[in-house]
């Protein structure tokens, strides 16, 4: 992949960073929405979907509540699919390699989140009189300059991913010479136990949770059934 072919993959990433947190908040930046997006936007959806769940696995161990720091998975899950969705055939080490791509992604994203919240806030500081007497100019100037550093941040983190990792990813897949199917079991074992842990804490510390995880499940499975 070119210069040209990442500019739409980082505005993938930049619309998905953008709904982590600050708009629309659709859950469509969650790993399995944003990974299958990615791979479909390379033409390879099952691959984006492949790396998608196994991304959400991990994600559900860190929950993006109050001031907590965590991932930024919107902007990372473009990265991580369309890695994974461009390696042809899916050679061996192509999911592990594309996995810690994306992991580091989330990490710098989650970074860049934590400066743009000191950047919102200076800014907000510098016109604190006028948002006390209620200035409609200057909380509509706020509100839109959060959007468009937001869109920019995702647009940069996801940009600069890729650029880092398109050579880097199957560098890494031409030398790796494991068996593929012990490869998948071992990310997958490792994504599994997270998530298990994860659901086991919400269910001692979240009221009901048991209950609406049964009730999801029995769901779940009527609508595979219907089908």
């Amino acid at each position: 992949m070119n210069i040209i072919d990442i500019l739409p993959v980082a505005v993938l990433g930049a619309i998905l960073g953008l709904d982590v947190v600050t708009f629309p908040q659709a859950m469509i930046s969650r790993p399995i929405v944003a990974a299958t997006a990615a791979g479909a936007f390379v033409g390879a959806p099952f691959a984006g979907l492949t790396i998608g769940a196994t991304l959400e696995l991990l994600a559900l161990g860190m929950l993006p509540f109050g001031a907590s720091k965590y991932p930024e998975w919107g902007s990372a899950s473009v990265v991580g699919g369309v890695l994974y969705a461009s390696q042809l055939n899916d050679p061996p080490g192509a999911l592990p390699a594309s996995l810690l791509a994306a992991l580091l992604t989330a990490v710098v994203s989650g970074w860049s989140m934590i400066k743009l919240r000191r950047l919102n806030a200076a800014r907000a500081a510098r016109v604190r009189a006028d948002l006390d007497a209620g200035d409609a100019d200057a909380i509509t100037g706020l509100q839109l300059f959060g959007l468009t550093a937001d869109l920019l941040r995702g647009f940069l983190v996801t940009f600069t991913g890729m650029l880092v990792f398109k050579r880097l990813v199957p560098a890494i897949v031409s030398i790796w010479h494991s068996n593929m199917m012990y490869s998948r079991a071992i990310v997958m074992s490792l994504a599994a136990a997270i998530a298990v842990a994860a659901v086991w804490k919400i269910f001692h510390l979240v009221p009901h949770a048991r209950i609406l995880f049964l009730a999801g499940l029995a769901m779940g499975i009527s609508l595979i059934i219907a089908r």
